[in-house]
């Protein structure tokens, strides 16, 4: 286990480990914390009470958060004929089929964010699953961007479209802004998310949902959220 610096001891006493923060407790608590020389990125960690592991337990999806995340994604369309133009119009930054395939096979290319595949191109594109996959930038319905209405993807993309899906732990990890941001906005692309990740919550989960939420920042402590609240 890495020792702790002597920045992140004084962060850490700042913050009550033993009780659940109300949300706008916690993004004025981890604002006032962030004191790092760059615009930090704040994130939901989200424990669900759910097991992955079983088909029916998945909780993977997308969402358009109303502020952006602050970071402007770089977006691959795998695609042919009119649906490059398309791609093209709707601010697509690369765009292309066998040749963009094979560029990130032979190139190990991996200058882009996200994929958007019209179906009839996942065949060919199921061929890199090893490659996209642990990346986690294998397209997926269920996130929108395997879909032949490319342009409309791209533009929930461009305007702040996140994904969140279970983790190996059942853990759900999601960029929900800048520390930049504020008070407001980031509250508001939260609570967006906690209103959806709860709309995704498998019928066949019993019990506690939210195990344990927990708001953080790229260099500060995190802060655990009061569930009851979602």
């Amino acid at each position: 286990m890495a020792k702790k610096t002597k920045r992140m001891n004084e962060l850490l006493s700042k913050v009550d480990r033993t009780i659940a923060y109300d949300l706008d407790e916690a993004i004025k608590l981890i604002k006032e914390l962030s004191n790092a020389k760059f615009d930090e990125t704040v994130e939901i960690h989200a424990r669900l009470g759910v097991d992955g592991r079983h088909a029916d337990q998945q909780v993977r999806g997308a969402v358009v958060l109303p502020h952006g995340t602050g970071k402007t994604k770089k977006v691959l369309v795998i695609a042919k004929g009119d649906k490059v133009q398309e791609a093209t119009e709707a601010g697509a930054d690369y765009v292309g089929a066998e040749d963009m395939i094979e560029r990130i096979q032979k190139e190990n290319w991996f200058d882009f964010d996200v994929i958007v595949a019209t179906p009839d191109m996942m065949g060919l594109l199921g061929r890199l699953g090893k490659v996209l996959g642990p990346k986690g930038l294998m397209p997926n319905p269920k996130s929108g961007t395997v879909t032949f209405d490319v342009g409309r993807a791209i533009e929930e993309i461009k305007a702040g479209k996140v994904e969140y899906r279970l983790d190996k732990t059942n853990i759900v990890h999601v960029s929900v802004g800048k520390i930049s941001f504020e008070e407001n906005q980031l509250k508001e692309n939260i609570k967006m998310l906690m209103d959806t990740l709860t709309k995704a919550k498998p019928s066949s989960s019993k019990g506690t949902y939210y195990r344990n939420v927990t708001l953080t920042s790229t260099m500060g402590p995190g802060i655990k959220l009061n569930t009851l609240k979602f």
